[in-house]
């Protein structure tokens, strides 16, 4: 169970379950068809859940690029690493994405909607505004990443080279605060963008979409804001962490 290995799991886990309950809510003719934003928020918090504690032991959970770059901008972790973090974060979330289209693939197929079936596999707008859309994965990222530095509390411990919080990482503050904080950032900050919060987790899918047999845009032109805002708001949330401690 190598970082690589731990994160492709623990991403595959975070997406299967996470695009899984968008599809259950939003495709025609499922169990759970318009049931809501507080069911996706809440499929999105356990999700997270899930995957933290596959991954947790292994390699610390990071799940995400934003918590990656974070933890290396705060100097907690190796940027020598990071490749192999983004790398196992990006194949887990197209494996994920993969396996939410087949194991809903009648669904897809019976559901007319394109955008709908989109929003199964990546985030997009509620309402088209370059700046606002940015800002708001600005602002989500900021809040996941900045609370989770304070979960983990300031003290470091390098370990050949890699700090050992950094290796435990989301394990080390246990699963449910950090689902709590996904919850939350999602029921608060979710409704404009649909909170993606994590590069990895819009832009594997999205890719999978692309190459899937589903039918519809993939929206590249927006693609890069939920890259970029949320580099931009971990990389905010490391700089102020590392500044007040």
């Amino acid at each position: 169970m190598s970082i690589l290995i731990a994160e492709i799991l623990g991403t595959m886990l975070l997406i299967l379950l996470g695009n899984g309950v968008v599809a259950n809510v939003v495709l025609k003719g499922t169990k759970g068809n318009n049931s809501g934003w507080i069911v996706i928020t809440t499929g999105w918090a356990l999700a997270v859940f899930v995957g933290v504690v596959v991954a947790g032991p292994h390699s610390g959970a990071h799940l995400n690029p934003a918590v990656t770059i974070a933890l290396a901008t705060a100097g907690k972790l190796s940027w020598s690493l990071v490749p192999e973090y983004i790398a196992g974060e990006m194949i887990g979330a197209m494996l994920g994405a993969f396996l939410v289209w087949l194991f809903y693939r009648d669904h897809f197929n019976a559901t007319e909607d394109e955008g709908g079936k989109l929003a199964c596999f990546s985030t997009g707008p509620a309402i088209k505004n370059t700046v606002s859309n940015l800002i708001s994965e600005i602002i989500g990222t900021f809040v996941l990443v900045f609370v989770i530095f304070y979960l983990a509390g300031p003290s470091l411990d390098i370990i050949g080279g890699v700090d050992a919080r950094a290796i435990i990482g989301l394990g080390s503050i246990g699963a449910v605060p950090v689902a709590f904080l996904v919850w939350v950032i999602g029921i608060s900050l979710g409704g404009t963008t649909g909170y993606a919060i994590n590069p990895a987790r819009d832009l594997g899918p999205r890719i999978m979409h692309a190459i899937l047999p589903v039918k519809g845009s993939s929206d590249w032109g927006y693609a890069w804001i939920p890259i970029v805002g949320p580099v931009i708001g971990c990389v905010i949330a490391a700089l102020l962490y590392v500044a007040l401690v």
